[in-house]
């Protein structure tokens, strides 16, 4: 997906000439080993769509396991059914970005509604799972989309955590408004009719 309103875009749209490291899965398992006398529990793999990267996050995932660690996986849920279940043994817990909920919506941005719903049920089943909106204008801010997102996440599971978040301009949407806190609290209380937990944030 290529999201004009990404919030991360000097992350998931780097260049040439951004400073990387690179690193194996068995130096990355080490290193969150190293940490844990300061408190560290496991691996995230989020801000850029980690599953871009998806045998690195497999192999790793697997290690941290063998190791101990637990493992959390930030994705835009764009992933297919064999390769998700290969991966959900691994998964301790997930955060899926559900970017809006109409077929159209998704079609502009490069994605497929679908695909998303699958990826958020098939992991609702095997691990925790929160989903997470970012309330775009134009995009997410219709109090009736959101109906209808929250009346299907609780067809799945009532008890998913929902974090409805505010958007700030970036990206290719720099010259946009951030969105309004009273839609925020507006798709709040739509949601909040449907599911028992209901977070807003970057407000």
């Amino acid at each position: 997906m290529r999201c004009p309103f990404c919030q991360n875009s000097d992350i998931s749209m780097a260049g040439d000439g951004t400073e990387t490291a690179q690193t194996t899965p068995d130096e990355l398992v080490s290193q969150a080993l190293a940490l844990r006398d300061r408190g560290n529990i496991g691996i995230a793999y989020t801000y850029n769509e980690p599953l871009v990267g998806y045998e690195f996050v497999l192999d790793t995932a697997r290690l941290a396991r063998e190791a101990g660690l637990e493992n959390v996986l930030v994705t835009n849920g764009m992933v297919c059914d064999a390769p998700l279940r290969a991966l959900l043994p691994y998964v301790d817990a997930m955060n899926i970005d559900l970017k809006c909920f109409t077929p159209e919506g998704y079609k502009q941005l490069g994605g497929d509604l679908p695909t998303v719903q699958h990826t958020i049920r098939t992991a609702a089943a095997a691990c925790h799972l929160e989903v997470t909106t970012l309330v775009v204008p134009g995009l997410s801010d219709s109090p009736i989309q959101m109906a209808a997102e929250a009346d299907w996440l609780a067809s799945v599971d009532p008890d998913i955590p929902l974090h409805i978040s505010r958007f700030f301009p970036r990206y290719r949407m720099a010259t946009a408004q951030p969105t309004p806190l009273e839609t925020l609290r507006t798709l709040y209380d739509v949601a909040a009719q449907r599911l028992a937990y209901v977070y807003m944030g970057n407000c």
